[in-house]
């Protein structure tokens, strides 16, 4: 199951299991076959790093632990009746999640803090002076902000009120009161999980209820009074998020390190290096009148009566700085277009700092009422364009 072969030392061992641990851990594997690998990995992992075992099945491999093997080593290794026999090693052992499951000895907590949230480890040093620094890593905060069209398109700075969590200035984030120290939790002895022992052997561990997994209790009455023992308090905080031009509606942004700050007074170590989680900060983009947009395009329909549409002309367009006149060719009909370069939305993340381009539509207006004059006039210019299927009204032209 882990991919190691016979006489692997216990450093290759614990590579292995390490990396298919994290592979298919349910936490953060949602594929069905996840849990029952998982469990294997277990399994081959508690066996592997068992002396007795791993000498089994070093010497007779999978039949150490088959019952149905004939005649296998007998008694004392894996044959019937013996101190490993129960079927195949890798089966699914179950009960995963918590620290203290099986004979392991390792620490899924530490494992899997990367993915779950909370403490994380990390290498420091090198060849054999490596030790493992824990570092409590705080929630993350998630805000929104809105902008106008045109802050959108160029880019602005925004001032953000939040009410992170923050060290407690009292206790500098241990928790306790000045002269109080933490003891072992003597529900769970100092390891945070209670050890429940099932059948067949088997066991399970979970989270110590009265040390909330910690280790480590805070005797009755040594809370900081200022965080009631957490080791954080809000704070209102306000801090300036440059929205870069180019942004869409419902972008977010992260600003790192701006979040909660970790609870250090509840951790087991809360002299452990900590880091504040993240800001993110969702961008809602208001429409405008004018405008619509199309990436980084911004598109605009000009109405333009229907004289000029026939005639030709000029017609006045509106930009996000200014104005502009352009020309309108003669016999322009709804649907023409035209394009403005330079004069659209900054490309997001452009390194170039390129713009985008403002696209016109044309739209002729047609008049539904007509006078008696400009009826005679338009009846006048269908003769002269031949148009015969227009209706006349007022018989311009006809002799008596």
């Amino acid at each position: 199951m882990l991919g190691v072969g016979k006489g692997a030392s216990a450093s290759e061992v614990k590579k292995a299991y390490y990396g298919m641990a994290k592979k298919f851990h349910p936490d953060t594997n949602k594929d069905p076959t996840a849990k029952d690998k998982f469990a294997e990995a277990q399994s081959a992992y508690e066996l592997l790093t068992d002396p007795q075992k791993k000498a089994a099945w070093d010497q007779f491999g999978a039949a150490a632990f088959d019952q149905g093997a004939g005649q296998g080593p007998g008694p004392g290794a894996g044959g019937p009746g013996g101190p490993f026999s129960g079927g195949n090693p890798f089966a699914g052992a179950g009960g995963f999640g918590g620290a203290g499951f099986g004979n392991g000895g390792f620490n899924f907590d530490d494992l899997f803090k990367d993915f779950v949230g909370g403490a994380g480890r990390r290498s420091r040093g090198g060849g054999g002076n490596q030790y493992q620094e824990e570092i409590l890593v705080g929630d993350s905060i998630e805000v929104q902000t809105s902008i106008t069209f045109k802050e959108a398109a160029k880019g602005v700075t925004k001032t953000i009120n939040i009410n992170p969590l923050v060290t407690c200035k009292t206790c500098s984030g241990k928790g306790l009161k000045t002269g109080t120290k933490r003891s072992e939790c003597k529900s769970c002895g100092g390891t945070g999980t209670r050890v429940h022992f099932m059948s067949g052997g088997f066991q399970m561990g979970s989270t110590c209820g009265a040390c909330g997994g910690q280790g480590v209790t805070i005797p009755k009455g040594g809370e900081c009074r200022t965080c009631d023992g957490h080791g954080v308090v809000r704070e209102r905080k306000t801090v300036n998020v440059d929205i870069p031009g180019g942004i869409e509606d419902g972008l977010r942004m992260c600003l790192s390190q701006e979040g909660d700050a970790a609870a250090t007074g509840t951790a087991a170590n809360p002299n452990a290096r900590s880091i504040p989680g993240d800001l993110y900060v969702r961008v809602r983009v208001g429409t405008d009148p004018k405008f619509s947009r199309s990436g980084s395009d911004i598109l605009y329909t000009a109405s333009i009566p229907l004289t000029t549409a026939l005639l030709g002309g000029s017609v006045t367009i509106p930009t996000l700085d200014s104005e502009v006149n352009v020309k309108v060719a003669t016999g322009t009909s709804t649907g023409d277009k035209l394009t403005l370069s330079g004069l659209g939305m900054k490309k997001l993340q452009d390194r170039r700092g390129r713009v985008g381009d403002l696209k016109v539509e044309f739209k002729v207006q047609m008049p539904k009422y007509l006078s008696a004059n400009q009826r005679t006039i338009a009846e006048m210019l269908a003769d002269e364009l031949g148009d015969k299927t227009a209706k006349r009204i007022m018989n311009v032209g006809r002799q008596s």
